[in-house]
């Protein structure tokens, strides 16, 4: 169980990423899907019930004991911060109102942060976009860790610190491996944030706001929902670098699992993804999936083999050019 892990290095390839061509042929014999890719109406209902769920549940707070307030934080407020990042990863390509109300979707995704209780909406759709168009990218994609996490973090123990470290990781990483400029929809996120967070404050004082941000840390951390960060794509066959997720969690994380359908077709809402696997079925029920989010934690634990280098890499033409 203290053994490092045996990978000393990303899995590079140099062939293109295979969803770009699996899109081609699935459209090109099944071109129904396209009525797929349209806007989720029912998405912004979703977010409102979420954010209101947990305004109510920082009212109840309130007078909590400190270890009952963490429980809840682990227990319900993870998985509802966990599912409303979720729902700004599906607003972050326009699921809530379509391409033509990007301002919509946008604000819709700020709406949503607000219980995250960081500013982190805006921040995510500027490099969620890179992670679509270079899946895998050197120095693009920022998904996939640094070297530095993957010769640190190469024990069972330092791999279960990495895991509950999440949070930090993703919100840093695109600092050191991609940094771009600030923009205003950054700004404008950070702001409505920050009032929003000092009006709980205000309003319910201090407990309130430790609930919320407990309960991004720690839902998003070592947490069984979380079991998604590393079942999309860690390489846990050789050969295949996106694997999907089947099973009930899905009906509370907006199918995040349909991972491999999602990056085949990114502009089709999560509530449609099963239906591509419908009426697809030969191009998606053959591949390697993923039963429980929770086994693939243990596994990435305590499997030698898996690691944060057990990630596929390739290098595109616009990284050289410093793109």
């Amino acid at each position: 169980m203290g053994n490092s892990a045996s990978r000393s290095d990303f899995e590079w390839v140099y062939t293109d990423q295979p969803h770009t061509q699996r899109r081609k042929e699935i459209l090109a014999k099944y071109p129904a899907i396209k009525a797929l890719m349209r806007p989720d109406p029912r998405l912004k209902w979703a977010v409102l019930a979420l954010v209101l769920m947990q305004l109510l549940a920082c009212w109840l707070v309130r007078s909590l004991a400190w270890r009952w307030l963490l429980f809840w934080a682990y227990a319900f407020g993870g998985c509802v911060n966990h599912s409303l990042t979720l729902a700004i990863h599906d607003i972050s390509h326009n699921a809530a109102f379509g391409t033509g109300c990007a301002a919509r979707n946008r604000w819709l995704a700020v709406f949503a942060n607000l219980p995250v209780g960081v500013p982190y909406a805006a921040s995510f759709k500027k490099y969620h976009v890179d992670h679509h168009r270079y899946l895998g990218g050197d120095g693009l994609d920022v998904d996939v860790p640094t070297r530095l996490e993957g010769w640190f973090f190469c024990t069972p123990a330092r791999k279960l610190l990495w895991l509950a470290l999440q949070p930090f990781f993703y919100s840093l990483r695109p600092l050191c491996v991609h940094p771009k400029a600030v923009t205003r929809m950054e700004v404008l996120n950070t702001l409505v944030q920050l009032a929003a967070d000092v009006a709980i404050f205000a309003l319910w004082g201090l407990k309130p706001m430790v609930y919320l941000l407990a309960s991004s840390l720690l839902g998003l951390g070592l947490h069984p929902i979380s079991g998604h960060f590393v079942a999309e794509h860690y390489m846990f066959l050789k050969g295949h670098e996106t694997y999907s997720y089947y099973g009930p969690l899905n009906w509370i994380t907006f199918n995040v699992g349909y991972h491999v359908e999602h990056h085949d077709f990114p502009s089709i809402p999560g509530c449609s993804l099963p239906l591509v696997r419908q009426m697809a079925p030969e191009y998606y029920d053959h591949l390697p999936q993923h039963h429980s989010w929770v086994k693939v934690l243990w596994d990435f634990v305590f499997e030698d083999s898996l690691g944060p280098y057990a990630r596929v890499k390739r290098v595109y033409r616009l990284a050289k050019d410093g793109l």
